[in-house]
């Protein structure tokens, strides 16, 4: 059976003409998976269709947790095979990260190829990178995560027995594999090194100028690149595909005279491979060091699917230790939204502001909404600059945006709203006890 299930906007002439083509892709899929009661496999689903594979079928176990040899019961795997022969499929694609031995037993009791969830993400990921540290990153998590996985590639060398003499070429393969695999994991993990200090410059580089900071975060394909482009002009791509974009983009947002930073992050869904958390971490370090995080969420989900995607981008927020960031929930995609699907959403969650970055409906009250999260973390100060420090009060007028100066005999009195770590660094040109020049005014 296939889903008829329509998610993320699309209608149901595109789904009919993805069935109608599922016949004649090059792989066709049939989905499988060991569920809790209420989960469903419409993300397997969408995970396929974007890394280019159409589903034709699925089937369900719901149980605790997978056999630990087959991953399904053996009478589910019985009627796996009789469906594998009627369906066309021509590869298994399963909702979980398999076990090495579970998945040479599937392909062993079914004769089909097996792929499980990490595979059909990591393929996607490969095909998305296009940084330099992107695709670094996404080597990194491949070999991670092949490395348990290379015996038995070469078990047609294998000849083993009991004796001196006895082991076989395919063995030596197999280690040989296994070094150098290892040493490229250790060479991709200095290169990243030197990436990450690379970023870190940059980042310290902001730091100084003390720009507010805010992260998109959310659910792959919530429209987090499209309300970058619309808050800043940028032109990030956009596509109706998971992870299009892996790279984080950090652009300046000019908001009531003062600017902002405001970068778009890699999309998550719920069990996101381990080995991408790890490979990903200085991209996911841009999540982690934000003052403000916008959970964007696609307000035209499903009640229960958007509640699963809030539960998923909290564990992974959990997970980089973001979990503690302030954060506002950003519920987007309004126009997509009938007058009283509107009003339920808000009912269910008071809270977040309703936006579409698609029109811009929303925006302006999300940057007031900005605005007064940062305002709240201001402090007031009071300055006397001498004129010799042209360079530090330009840089006062970045950071504080609007300010009241006045020029006097004894320099530039400026009076402005700050960040506290900003108010430190100008502590010496406060009016308060302090001379313009830096040194004590007793």
């Amino acid at each position: 059976m296939t889903t008829t299930r329509s998610r993320n906007g699309r209608s149901n002439e595109t789904l009919t003409s993805e069935r109608s083509q599922a016949g004649r892709a090059r792989q066709r899929a049939f989905m499988i998976a060991a569920l809790e009661q209420g989960e469903d496999l419409a993300e397997l689903e969408e995970l396929l269709r974007t890394a280019g594979v159409a589903t034709v079928g699925q089937l369900v176990q719901h149980m605790e947790k997978p056999h630990p040899n087959t991953y399904l019961g053996s009478g589910k795997l019985q009627e796996l095979k009789e469906l594998l022969k009627e369906s066309g499929a021509n590869v298994v694609a399963v909702d979980d990260e398999l076990s090495p031995r579970q998945e040479r037993n599937l392909e062993r009791a079914l004769d089909t190829p097996v792929v499980d969830r990490t595979t059909v993400i990591l393929d996607i990921f490969a095909g998305h990178a296009h940084s330099a540290e992107g695709k670094l990153q996404v080597e990194l998590a491949q070999l991670q995560y092949n490395l348990a996985r290379m015996r038995g590639l070469w078990t047609h060398l294998e000849r083993l027995g009991a004796g001196v003499g006895t082991r076989g070429p395919g063995e030596s393969q197999i280690e040989t594999d296994r070094r150098l695999a290892r040493d490229r994991i250790t060479a991709l993990r200095r290169r990243l090194e030197r990436v990450r200090g690379a970023r870190e410059t940059m980042r310290a580089e902001r730091d100084r100028a003390q720009l507010p900071t805010v992260a998109l975060v959310g659910y792959t394909n919530a429209g987090k690149s499209t309300l970058l482009n619309k808050l800043t002009g940028a032109e990030v791509g956009v596509r109706d595909r998971l992870f299009h974009t892996l790279d984080p983009t950090t652009r300046s947002y000019r908001l009531g005279g003062r600017d902002y930073l405001l970068t778009d992050t890699v999309g998550f869904i719920r069990k996101l491979p381990h080995q991408l958390v790890e490979a990903f971490g200085a991209t996911l370090e841009e999540t982690r060091l934000a003052d403000l995080l916008l959970h964007v969420v696609d307000a035209s989900a499903p009640e229960e699917e958007l509640d699963e995607m809030m539960r998923a981008v909290d564990s992974v927020l959990g997970d980089i230790g973001a979990g503690e960031q302030p954060r506002m929930l950003i519920l987007n995609k309004a126009d997509a939204l009938t007058e009283d699907e509107r009003h339920e959403v808000q009912l269910r969650h008071p809270d977040g502001l309703l936006v579409s970055a698609r029109t811009g409906e929303g925006l302006e009250e999300l940057g007031e909404r900005i605005e007064e999260e940062f305002e709240r973390r201001l402090q007031d100060v009071e300055l006397l600059m001498p004129y010799s420090e042209g360079g530090r009060l330009a840089e006062l007028h970045q950071i504080a945006g609007d300010l009241v100066r006045e020029d006097t005999p004894e320099g530039v009195r400026v009076t402005a709203r700050v960040p506290a770590t900003v108010a430190a660094r100008f502590v010496r040109y406060s009016t308060n006890g302090h001379s313009p020049n830096g040194g004590s005014a007793g």
